[in-house]
């Protein structure tokens, strides 16, 4: 449960009837009666079933793997390894891109001679049933031959460290560079350092990876799976030898993704199956086979050094980010431009050194998670600037108030933000939220931490983001939309209606969405980075204007006034000035149709285009723009058993302009829980690469029982870049989360406990080392 504030800027329109209400989303009916289908609901007659063998080892040369058992058991149709399929190495980096090219990093298909990680895939097997793909899987006889591995990132960085791939173990490095921060360091009064560090997490969606394939009568590979991309058509085509025009997603509503179904998953499995078989095979994961079926959160070592005068004023900034990004590439070297463009957090720091690197290890690899790099510097910024306040004996609040970017200020990167800077009223309000503090005695005691945080929203700008939409307008006056963009359960769909009915001037029941499928609707690009609503939103917003400037001129005729003097609402057309000059808006399209006058529009939007960053320096430009957020928690710690319990949890953030307020308050509800999750209980445990918290019987997510009522607020300044002012909230929401509850600990027990997640037993020997 929540309750909501909205706090919208004196200057924001008010003339919406569609954008900004908070309308039952378009696909809510659906999803609470049960209707909805998942990609998991889809099945064919003569289907097959498939299943993914997976190394358990985690270091090891693969001397050989025997299958003839495992062929020869009834049912099982096929199984195919490393020597079936293409030596193809797979695209792990920049999922979906529809500009830039990629950085040329891979991953085999199957494992043809060398193992890297615990889970990597040995053999895909599709049979007749579940259970015999499962019994033929325990038939497999692979024999390997044991090698050194090396498992932490610090270590793996020594010369004598076993490579994992390649000719280092460093696989990714970003640095920035700005001003003179020797000087800064002289001129401080207090410096202050510490490390941090964070742990792998999981994404824990609801729905596990799952997909269906078959071949049609056009010899098309279909695939109609649970992904955030549907781009991974051409990933596919180039796996499995096909034109792309030979491979088709067909995506579905998600059951959560987070960043954990940007990658590939199944998709080149149930190609490669369905190629071989000729039939339909479907492919779904278990919750363990998720587990170690996709790319983790990357858990960070973060050293932080901080120059600063009496009064407050940060003079300089050092910051160094070691990541591990497990046996593969994938998207880390992007993580790592996110977190150290986003070392000094949303505050004024003329002097600054920020170094990231990512270092491959034979742990499980490392990729997308909401936040994507910057949610791991704000664990670090946030809790250094509560202990350099503590330093300099300020008052937390008042030295962030201190030190903010305002507006016209230059991020770290040497760029002014394009939108307003309003981390003081979202920390302002947060704090204020919380009220007056619980009473507690004797060991319970109370602590309180606020956060904030910037967050990119839109991809790198290096990368020539654009997305497609199209919309057109029926003759009966009700309005289509086709995307290519994938749902992943935050109204990413609906909005694109809200947004088509409030410029055509329909209601939201007027609009019908089709989505996300890679053949038939116009490609708009990942549903990740916070870009579906700017990017998509935009696209679509552009091509209902196109269609309604051409129908507002055939009204403006018809009414002998101006174009500019047209309206329209509630499938009305009228003038503005004078309403009972009117039409029903189905008339004026029947009139349009009739007279050959376009009312379909293809829109491409494009976000800005950059070169990467300076190699020296780190200078330039890397998103289009940030979102402004804060977080603050208060909780109680048992000081006898070190049990946490969060009380008080407020969310408060700049969208710029809501869309759909409720949409919106249940992003800052799920960040709340996800980043209590971070904060507090969540950690993928691994032991020589093997992963030891196999289930969510051992992976503690929060439970209801766990997470208090999330206030959240709403501001909105109306100077996003999205459509309508609006920016982005879907990975804002989680980022300053647990840092907030990292100061609140402190706070209560008067110890920084500086790694994550905090649990009670580290708490216990916190208190025990205090005293």
């Amino acid at each position: 449960m929540s309750t909501t504030v909205k706090i919208p800027a004196t200057h924001l329109e008010t003339g919406s009837r569609q954008v900004g209400r908070p309308l039952e989303r378009i696909d809510a009916k659906g999803k609470a009666v049960g209707s909805t289908r998942y990609a998991g609901d889809y099945v064919m007659p003569d289907m097959l079933h498939a299943k993914v063998l997976r190394s358990t080892v985690a270091s090891a040369n693969l001397r050989r793997l025997d299958v003839t058992k495992a062929r020869a058991l009834p049912g099982v149709v096929c199984v195919l390894t490393g020597a079936d399929v293409p030596k193809h190495m797979v695209s792990t980096d920049i999922p979906g891109q529809t500009g830039s090219w990629g950085q040329n990093t891979g991953q085999p298909i199957l494992v043809h001679d060398r193992v890297r990680y615990f889970g990597e895939p040995l053999a895909l097997i599709a049979s007749e049933s579940r259970d015999i793909a499962e019994r033929a899987m325990t038939l497999i006889e692979p024999e390997y031959e044991p090698l050194p591995g090396v498992f932490d990132p610090i270590e793996a960085l020594k010369p004598e460290a076993p490579l994992v791939q390649g000719v280092g173990n460093v696989v990714a490095s970003q640095m920035v560079r700005k001003g003179d921060v020797k000087h800064g360091f002289e001129t401080a009064d207090v410096i202050v350092e510490r490390v941090y560090r964070t742990q792998f997490i999981e994404h824990a969606f609801l729905e596990p990876e799952v997909g269906l394939s078959w071949i049609d009568e056009n010899d098309v590979i279909n695939i109609h799976v649970s992904t955030q991309v549907i781009e991974h058509f051409r990933v596919v085509a180039d796996a499995v030898g096909l034109p792309y025009n030979r491979v088709r997603i067909r995506g579905a509503l998600v059951g959560g993704g987070f960043g954990g179904k940007e990658d590939v998953t199944v998709e080149i499995y149930l190609a490669l199956l369905a190629l071989a078989t000729r039939r339909p095979v479907r492919l779904e994961y278990t919750r363990e086979d998720s587990f170690v079926g996709h790319g983790k959160r990357h858990p960070f070592v973060m050293t932080y050094r901080t120059g600063v005068k009496n009064d407050g004023t940060i003079t300089a900034l050092e910051a160094k980010f070691i990541a591990d990004a497990g046996a593969y590439v994938f998207l880390s070297p992007s993580v790592m431009v996110y977190a150290a463009t986003a070392a000094p957090g949303p505050y004024k720091i003329d002097n600054l050194i920020a170094d990231a690197k990512a270092v491959a290890t034979n742990n499980m690899y490392t990729s997308a998670f909401r936040g994507f790099g910057a949610a791991q510097a704000c664990v670090a910024y946030e809790q250094q600037m509560d202990e350099v306040a503590k330093a300099i004996g300020m008052d937390p609040v008042k030295f962030r108030r201190k030190n903010y970017m305002r507006a016209g200020d230059r991020t770290a990167t040497g760029v002014v933000v394009p939108s307003a800077i309003w981390t003081e009223q979202c920390v302002d309000q947060a704090w204020t939220a919380l009220g007056e503090p619980v009473e507690v005695s004797g060991p319970i005691k109370i602590g309180r931490g606020v956060a904030a945080c910037l967050q990119g929203y839109g991809r790198l700008t290096s990368l020539h983001d654009t997305s497609e939409g199209w919309v057109g307008v029926e003759r009966d006056g009700t309005v289509t939309v086709r995307s290519g963009v994938t749902d992943i359960g935050a109204g990413q769909v609906s909005a694109l209606a809200q947004i088509a009915a409030e410029v055509l001037g329909v209601t939201l029941q007027d609009v019908a969405v089709y989505n996300s499928d890679s053949a038939v609707t116009p490609l708009a690009g990942t549903t990740t980075a916070t870009r579906a609503l700017y990017m998509t939103g935009n696209a679509i917003r552009q091509a209902a204007e196109a269609v309604r400037r051409r129908l507002a001129q055939r009204a403006a005729k018809a009414f002998n006034v101006p174009p500019d003097d047209i309206d329209m609402a509630f499938s009305k057309v009228f003038v503005a000035d004078d309403p009972a000059q009117s039409m029903a808006f189905r008339d004026l399209v029947r009139i349009c149709a009739a007279e050959g006058i376009h009312c379909s529009e293809l829109a491409m939007f494009c976000a800005p285009f950059t070169e990467k960053l300076n190699p020296e320096t780190g200078q330039g430009q890397v998103h289009p723009d940030f979102s402004y957020g804060a977080h603050a928690i208060e909780l109680t710690v048992d000081t006898e058993t070190g049990e946490i319990t969060v009380i008080k949890s407020v969310g408060a953030h700049d969208v710029g302009r809501a869309i759909n307020p409720a949409a919106v308050e249940g992003q800052i509800e799920g960040g709340a829980v996800q980043g209590q999750g971070y904060a507090l209980s969540e950690e993928m445990i691994y032991k020589e690469g093997r992963l030891m918290t196999p289930s969510l019987s051992e992976y503690l997510i929060p439970t209801a029982m766990d997470v208090p009522q999330v206030k959240c607020i709403i501001l909105e300044s109306g100077s996003g870049l999205g459509p309508f002012g609006a920016k982005g909230i879907g990975e804002a929401a989680l980022t300053p989360v647990a840092a907030a509850i990292a100061n609140a600990v402190a706070d209560a027990i008067g110890v920084r406990i500086a790694e994550l997640p905090i649990t009670p037993e580290k708490v216990v020997n916190a208190l025990r080392e205090k005293e």
